[in-house]
């Protein structure tokens, strides 16, 4: 998926309405007030030498970067979330809204943009060892906890 056809799907959840009920959607899931997205996720961990893959962190970075530059030019500069507290509360027991309990269960951090009475929501995963990079995307209307 390009650049391009990534920000038509943030775009797309823009404008979407959100079901009723939670679901699977064609790019991810969707439920009462929000839409989640995986917009990229790498497939190996290694190197035949047996070294982490350094080229996804370049190329799933630089994904994140240009969709962030993007979404900058059409909504303004974003806020810059850490999700660490959502983790530790969550660790605690506290029942955190979706999609903010979904995206804290693997970003550190997003970039979030207010547009519409929505908030768009972007994120990579950290190089975390044997986990896949994942580009996710999020748009909802429930303000972060």
């Amino acid at each position: 998926m390009s650049t391009a056809q990534r920000l038509a799907v943030i775009e797309l959840l823009r404008a979407r309405p959100f079901p009723a009920e939670p679901g699977p959607s064609e790019v991810g899931a969707s439920g009462p007030g929000y839409h989640l997205a995986e917009l990229a996720r790498s497939e190996g961990f290694w190197d035949d030498d047996g070294t982490r893959r350094v080229e996804d962190a370049d190329q799933y970075g630089a994904e994140h970067t240009a969709l962030t530059e993007l979404l900058t030019g059409r909504y303004g500069e974003p806020h810059r979330l850490s999700l660490w507290s959502l983790q530790v509360r969550a660790g605690e027991g506290e029942e955190i809204p979706q999609p903010w309990r979904e995206l804290s269960d693997g970003l550190r951090f997003l970039h979030l943009w207010r547009t519409g009475g929505r908030w768009i929501a972007l994120g990579l995963t950290e190089d975390e060892g044997e986990q896949p990079f994942r580009l996710i995307a999020a748009v909802t209307e429930t303000d972060p906890p």
